[in-house]
């Protein structure tokens, strides 16, 4: 048997878990939040084989109304660059400071187009110092991709850069 066949008939649970040890060295060893959220963006595309889009959008507050810009990011180009804060399911998620979990973005209005392929996406907002700072945006092509435990596993690895900003100068 091919061991990629192998590897997706283990149950995501154990998928998470092996990732997770991963992301809490990278967490440990990186040097600034830009650095890690680099290496969680490759890590999570690499090893979790339904998040087929893994990127970041950070806030910036300068701009007049505010945007999300897209940071590092792994997977197919996008022309979503620049996402106003109240459009799309990325700055639905940025506006309320909670987790978006769409099972079938054809049936959500909100969802900004980026590629045929997609079916299902998650936003989980990064916060600095209690402010929604950006967010960990992940696309799957297969629909209702996103369990309970891959939203505590995304809200985790959001957490983690939100950590790593806040040990930054302000």
């Amino acid at each position: 048997m091919h061991p990629w066949f192998k590897m997706s008939l283990m149950p995501n649970s154990l998928t998470i878990d092996g990732v997770r040890s991963e992301v809490d060295r990278l967490a440990r060893s990186s040097k600034s939040a830009h650095e890690l959220m680099t290496q969680l963006v490759a890590l999570l595309h690499d090893r979790m084989l339904k998040y087929n889009w893994v990127g970041f959008y950070m806030l910036d507050e300068g701009s007049k109304p505010p945007v999300l810009v897209l940071g590092p990011f792994q997977g197919a180009m996008t022309p979503h660059t620049r996402i106003p804060l109240h459009q799309g399911i990325c700055g639905a998620a940025a506006s309320t400071g909670k987790t978006v979990v769409v099972d079938d973005v054809a049936k959500d209005p909100r969802y900004l187009a980026c590629s045929l392929e997609t079916k299902s996406e998650i936003v989980a907002p990064v916060f600095n110092r209690g402010k929604v700072a950006g967010e960990l945006d992940i696309d799957s092509h297969f629909a209702a991709a996103f369990s309970a435990e891959d939203q505590e596993f995304v809200e985790y690895c959001a957490a983690l850069v939100g950590k790593k900003l806040e040990s930054s100068p302000a």
